[in-house]
This record gives C-alpha cells, structure tokens and sequence, in this order.
C-alpha cells in the first residue's frame, strides 16, 4: 500500500512499520479527529495465494484475531479501533504502541541487557499472560517471543500480534503453529495449553540473558548451553526458574503464570530471593517462600458492627471513631474496644470522619453531611446534598470541603454547618478533596482532577481517561492521584500540567501516600507499589492474592495496607518486603489509622481491629 493513501475516508496511511508472516503493518492518523494528531497501528492481511479454500482460511483467521482483541480488556494488549474490507483486503485498526519490540533493543545492544530488567519484563508478561489464560474463554498465545513484545515510551510492556493466538480448547489437536525454537515439544505435535506458553516465555528470557538466538540452535538444547555460563550475572536462582519454564515435559514447569510471576518478581530491582522446589520432590510444583517472618501478631481488640467498615477510622481525643455500612458512627475507648456511644444517619457511612474543634463530621449515603459532639454523640448540624455522599470531609480556614454524588464539591461553614459555595463539576465527586495553600485540589468520576481557590473557582482542570476516584497527595510541587484507567499521575500542583505518568495493569482506586520520596499505592492488579515520585521509577512491588483498593499508610519506616484477600500487609517502604500480615475474616477495602502504639482498620467482616504498633 502506497504512502499517502486514506483508507475509509479516515486513515490516512504515514509510514510503513513492518511486514512478517501474512501482514503488514502501518502506522496511520485517524483524520476524524483533526484538530489533534491520533496515530493509529493499521494492520493489513497479505493473502498471495490464488487457492480459494487458503484464501478462505486465510481470511478466516484475520477474523478471528480482530474478534479475539475485541473481546480483551488488559493494559498490556493494544485496544483494537476498528475493522474494515475494502475489494477483498483485510484491514485491523488498533491502538498505535510508540516504542520497539525486545528484539530490536538486544539487536542494539552490545552488551548483556540488565538482569533486573529482563526480569521486570518478564514479571509484567506473566501477568497479561495469566489474564488472557483467566480469560473467559481462556486463550493461548502460541508465540511468545522477543519480535511480539514492545517496550512502550513510558517503558511498558505490550503484547502484540495475536495472529495466531486461539482459544483454549484441551484435548483438541491442531496442526503445529508457532516460532520454532520458542515453542515447546507438544505444540510441534498441534497440542498447545498454558503451559506451552510458560515454556515460550521461558525461551524468550533465556534468549534476552543470553544473546543466544534459539531459532539457530539445535531444537530443545538449553541444558547444552547453560545460561549461567553464558551470562555470569544472571543470579542462580534466576536461571534455575527459567530452566524449570523449559522443562521438556509440561508437567513439570511452572504450574501457571502467576507462580512463574511471583519467582521473576523477585530479581527485579528491590526484589527479594525465593526457594524454589525441585520437580523432583514434588513434581510439576513450584513454590514461593517468603523472605518475610511468619504472621504471630495478635490484635489489643476487635469490636463488631452490624454490617461492613469500608472507610478510615481516626483516632482522636482519646476515642476511635469509625463509621459503617449499617448507617452508624461509633466512638470506641483507644485502649480496649470498648463501646461509649453511636450515632445514626439514615444511610451507609463510607468515608474517613474529620474532627472539627469538638465536633466529628462525617459523609453519609443518606444524601448528608453530619456534625456530631465527640462528648455526647448528638447531631450538632446536618447539611444536605442532593445524592449520596461517599466523599470524606476535609477541614480547612474554617470550612468543612467535601464532595457528592451530585457533581458538585461543597464547602460548608464548619461551625454551624451552612453551605458557603458549591463548584459543580462533570460527575460523582467521592475523591477525599486535598487543602494545600490557598486551592483545593479533588478528582471526580468523569476522569477529570480540579484545583479551585476558597472561593470555589476552578483554577485548572486535568483529564485523565477514566474515573478518578482515588485521593490526592502532593510533595515536592507534585499532585499524584491513582485512576481507574490504570495510571498513576503526577501534575505540577500550580498548572495542572503532566510530569510523569506511571502505569499498573489495573484500576487505580487507592489513593496514594508519600514518605521519604516513595509513593506507595494499591492497584486492582493485586500489588502493592512504590515507585519513585520525581522519576516515576518503580523501586519495588508486593504481590498480594486480591485487589487492592483500599489506602495505604506509612508510619516509622513501615507500609500497611488491605487487600480483598482479607490480610492487613506491614511492609518495609524503601524495600517492599513483608514484615507480617495479619488475616481477617473479609476483604479489606478501606484504610488505616495510628498513634503511637497501636494501627485501627475495618474490614467487611463487620469487625474493627486494633494492632499493635
């Protein structure tokens, strides 16, 4: 296809990217859009043949891939735009990845590739892998190598080509498809499941750390050429994970992804070693061992609810005080859980309450703001929203500011509780607003993250491409707030410019903390992260076994924070390793509060917990 040419009156056709196989691959800009400059990844199938059943099949199968990446949803996998015919050729419009694939970066390099990089690499494979393999229905990629992965701009890696990837069907043969020395014994016999891709993958890494391409190798020799003598720096417990990805029979490698994930974690930068079992003492079975002790820490108390906690207590003026989905605030003794009074609004409480002179104020689903007497437990003043506020209030020069499922972010008058001025904005407020000097900065569910003045104008707007529902934090100059498009921002606090964007493999809803220069958050991957807040480099992640989507807090060096895999982890901060986790009876999904000698936190178990400090 020419340069220049527009196909569809819309995809104007800028240079050619690449050609393998039975494609090839331009990039375009979407001249719908003309105002800005949208790139686009135009894929066109190339079908020579003049057999009619070839050409059949042919198309057949490009079909299938544009069906197969409408269906996925991963941040790994380029989103697919559009699909056409045009006069018997087959077109595939996806998004445009700007970066190179690993096997033109170790073609440039003269040197070995970083270990801790390959092993990042690999660690961030494994996971889209396990999610296309979790998919319903499940899918196999069949041809895992160096040539199908890109490094993105923002250093991300991206999965493309799924020309041959297949659904997964066990126990039905096809014929052998894949790269020869990538692919594993069974799929050269039409037999290919999860497994066969562990084996790809583990061929992948074993040619990044080696520089020895397998393509010109003899096939399934990898005992004969020992990654460890052909790249010293590759630590031994690396190499004895990848080999164990290459064992011939299937059965004995990695029994899927995530295991295989978790090892390759490990020797990342900031990653900690691991114990891998012998497939001799227990065939085909990995396991992981933590470096971290065992869990032995008890709780000071437990006090039960009526229904779920799924926001932040605080502890203050000598009580806890927390509320719950069964519509209550309680107030608690510090010291032994014990009850001293409720208060009840007429619908859930989600948020963290905020002390106010002698007065606590707390959002509620009931459409209200309240104001209770931390003596007493009675109502001081009530105001009132026009949807359920699921927002938490914060305090400042002397206003109560907190947002609403109405759209609009309101600043009451904290003494007596009369609305001063609301900014409406373009969805659900429930982002926790943020006062620092003179503007008040909060997210909202349409994507989109406010600064306005004390007088509620809007002093800048940046929009990023889902909700934001995660919190604010700033440093430095810095605002950084999760969304549930993935990414971590961070925007220069006086323009609501972009400095750097970090991105996990899933939404975003935890709202980030900051210590010695380390943002720590949650993500709905599973992981808890620190990245570096100047660079945006990742120093280290913790994987736990369910989203996380409640807050962290740091406090004397350590890191706490819930999963929905029911455990409070502690982690060290500059390292991310696990000190002890402490299991509850729920997914946990809000936040946690300390003092000096002890952490508070809910979990859907209907129960509060005070841990020791």
């Amino acid at each position: 296809m020419v340069v220049g040419t527009t196909l569809e009156n819309r995809y104007l056709v800028i240079r050619v990217i690449g050609s393998g196989g039975m494609s090839w691959v331009y990039q375009a800009r979407d001249m719908r859009f003309p105002s800005v400059t949208r790139l686009v990844a135009v894929k066109e199938m190339l079908n020579p043949s003049k057999d009619a059943a070839i050409r059949a099949t042919a198309v057949q199968s490009f079909e299938r891939e544009a069906n197969l990446l409408a269906t996925l949803n991963h941040p790994a996998i380029p989103r697919i735009y559009d699909y056409f015919t045009i006069s018997e050729r087959s077109f595939l419009v996806m998004e445009f990845v700007n970066g190179k694939d690993l096997e033109a970066i170790l073609t440039e390099s003269s040197d070995f590739l970083p270990v801790t990089q390959v092993a990042h690499w690999g660690a961030d494979l494994c996971s889209v892998i396990h999610y296309l393999h979790h998919h319903e229905p499940p899918v196999i990629f069949r041809d895992i190598k160096p040539s199908n992965i890109m490094s993105d701009e923002h250093e991300n890696i991206r999965l493309v080509d799924f020309g041959i990837a297949k659904l997964f069907e066990p126990d039905r043969k096809g014929t052998m498809i894949g790269t020869e020395g990538y692919s594993p014994p069974e799929q050269y016999r039409g037999e290919a499941g999860p497994l066969s891709d562990v084996y790809a993958l583990g061929a992948t890494l074993h040619h990044l750390l080696s520089r020895r391409d397998p393509r010109i190798e003899p096939p399934f020799s990898w005992h004969d050429r020992p990654l460890r003598q052909l790249n010293p720096a590759v630590p031994e417990g690396l190499d004895q994970a990848i080999m164990k990805a290459l064992a011939y029979e299937p059965e004995q490698r990695f029994p899927d992804m995530k295991i295989f994930g978790a090892v390759l974690a490990q020797f990342e930068e900031g990653g900690h070693p691991v114990v891998i079992q012998s497939s001799e003492a227990t065939p085909g079975v990995s396991a992981v061992i933590p470096s971290g002790p065992e869990n032995t820490i008890k709780p000071k108390w437990v006090f039960s609810c009526e229904d779920e906690i799924r926001g932040t207590p605080v502890i203050t003026k000598g009580m806890v005080l927390a509320g719950a989905y069964d519509n209550n605030l309680y107030a608690l003794k510090p010291s032994t859980g014990e009850f001293i009074w409720k208060y009840a609004a007429e619908g859930g409480l989600t948020g963290r309450p905020a002390i106010v002179e002698d007065m606590i104020v707390v959002g509620s689903e009931d459409k209200r703001v309240h104001a209770v007497n931390l003596t007493t437990g009675k109502v001081v003043w009530t105001y009132y929203t026009e949807a359920p506020v699921r927002s938490s209030p914060t305090l400042a020069e002397g206003h109560v500011f907190i947002g609403s499922d109405d759209a609009k972010l309101h600043a009451i008058n904290a003494l007596y509780g009369r609305g001063a001025w609301k900014t409406e904005v373009d969805g659900p407020v429930r982002s926790t607003p943020l006062a620092s000097g003179d503007r008040i900065y909060f997210g909202c569910e349409s994507g989109d993250v406010y600064a306005v003045d004390l007088r509620g104008e809007i002093k800048w707007k940046f929009h990023a491409k889902r909700s934001v529902t995660s919190s604010p934090c700033e440093a430095s100059g810095l605002l950084y707030f999760g969304s549930v498009d993935n990414l971590l921002y961070a925007v220069d606090i006086k323009s609501g410019w972009a400095v750097w964007r970090f991105r996990s493999n899933h939404a975003i809803i935890s709202s980030p903390a900051i210590s010695q220069g380390i943002i720590v958050f949650g993500s709905a991957d599973g992981r808890i992260y620190g990245v570096d807040g100047n660079s945006s480099k990742k120093k280290w992640h913790f994987e736990t076994e369910g989203q996380v989507t409640g807050n962290p807090m740091i406090s004397q060096g350590l890191v706490f924070c819930g999963s929905v895999d029911k455990n409070l982890y502690c982690l060290e901060l500059l390292t991310g390793k696990l000190r002890w986790k402490f299991a509850t009876e729920g997914p946990i999904t809000g936040g946690i509060t300390a003092n000096e000698e002890m952490l508070v936190f809910g979990s859907t178990d209907h129960k509060l917990y005070a841990l020791p400090l």
